[in-house]
């Protein structure tokens, strides 16, 4: 008889999960050294919601190296309840390590549940890490309340010029998601004293009038209403 993929001489195969066990086949295998193995695991977890597998989950978000994994983890716990799955995230954006902050945030927006809204603080969005704070502008951007939002957009609007042309692209998405709460203050910065940030706004506003822009193209058309010497200064 074949047996599961999941199978090592440690693991039993899936079938034989138990639900909610955190000594279960699936769960042990969320920490496997064969990436295909711990994907398949999350997928059987996902597939078997139990709040005895959460803190696994998210454990092995913080540490996992594969991609394709951490977004099957994520899927794994977008299954489980939220009332189950904020608090652990939420305390995960506290961890040292940024890729445990990276990936709770973004969980944390796959969920979609207002009540994490809090816990998405200045701090996060300004992090040292371009990956974490582009994350938590993208977080920002699901979760904050309708009446936020202005004071979001001035936040974001802040860290223009910030970063490489992916993390500038990033957060030009976020204030474009805002709709009009952004417009307002990406017309002060592409009016304002800052020549980096100016540059980055005015592509910003161009990307929201034509979505199919290349952004390095309005980054370019920018620095020529600005003026020379910018090519320096922006990423």
């Amino acid at each position: 008889m074949a047996r599961s993929s999941l199978v090592s001489e440690e693991v039993v195969p899936v079938t034989m999960v138990e639900r909610g066990a955190a000594g279960s086949p699936a769960y042990r295998a969320l920490g496997h050294d064969d990436a295909q193995i711990r994907m398949r695991a999350a997928m059987e977890v996902g597939s078997r919601p139990d709040g005895g597998y959460v803190a696994g989950l998210v454990e092995r978000c913080a540490v996992e190296p594969e991609l394709f994994v951490r977004e099957t983890l994520t899927w794994a716990l977008t299954r489980h309840p939220a009332e189950l799955t904020v608090p652990a995230l939420v305390a995960e954006l506290r961890s040292e390590g940024a890729r445990a902050r990276s990936q709770a945030l973004h969980t944390l927006s796959k969920i979609g549940d207002q009540a994490a809204w809090p816990a998405i603080t200045k701090e996060l969005m300004r992090d040292a890490d371009d990956e974490v704070a582009r994350t938590a502008w993208r977080a920002a951007v699901g979760l904050a309340p309708e009446g936020e939002r202005p004071a979001l957009a001035e936040e974001l609007a802040r860290q223009l010029g910030r970063g490489t042309r992916d993390t500038q692209l990033s957060l030009s998405r976020a204030l474009i998601a805002l709709g009009e709460a952004g417009v307002p203050v990406l017309r002060a910065a592409s009016a304002g004293g800052d020549p980096v940030a100016r540059v980055h706004a005015l592509a910003t506003e161009q990307l929201a009038r034509d979505p199919e822009v290349s952004f390095a193209l309005a980054i370019e058309e920018a620095r020529r209403v600005v003026g020379p010497g910018q090519e320096e200064t922006t990423g």
